[in-house]
């Protein structure tokens, strides 16, 4: 998953996109473009940042048991960001589905009810920190 990450991350926002047309319309670089969005350059730069956040996240909750976003980014400033977009429960809820189902099709070869429950654990932690902060 990791060589291709940059696939699998636009996927992951696309299959989004597909359960929730009109969440594209909250990404303010998405509502003016006329590019098709699998081709559209900030999406798929937003689509890795998220998936590679995602991704550390899971990755440090299994070592540390506790999430931390990154030195690049804090919660709060993920809330605020999450927040003025009017970003739901529901949201956070189809965003979660698309990226459980984003690492089924990566890794078809691995997934199990464990690591299914691993990632949500680790996705679960990540909402929760920005829902706190919101």
């Amino acid at each position: 998953m990791k060589d291709d990450a940059p696939t699998f991350a636009l996927k992951f926002f696309l299959r989004l996109f597909e359960i929730i047309p009109s969440a594209a319309k909250r990404f303010s670089f998405l509502r003016d473009s006329s590019l098709p969005l699998e081709k559209n350059p900030k999406l798929k730069a937003h689509a890795m940042g998220v998936f590679v956040m995602t991704c550390e996240a899971a990755t440090q909750l299994r070592k540390t048991g506790k999430v931390d976003v990154g030195a690049n980014t804090s919660v709060k400033h993920l809330a605020s960001v999450h927040f003025k977009a009017g970003i739901a429960d529901v949201h956070f809820e189809v965003l979660k589905f698309a990226l459980l189902e984003t690492i089924k099709d990566a890794v078809p070869y691995l997934w199990s009810e464990d690591l299914k429950e691993a990632w949500s654990e680790s996705y679960d932690h990540l909402v929760l920190a920005i829902k706190n902060e919101m």
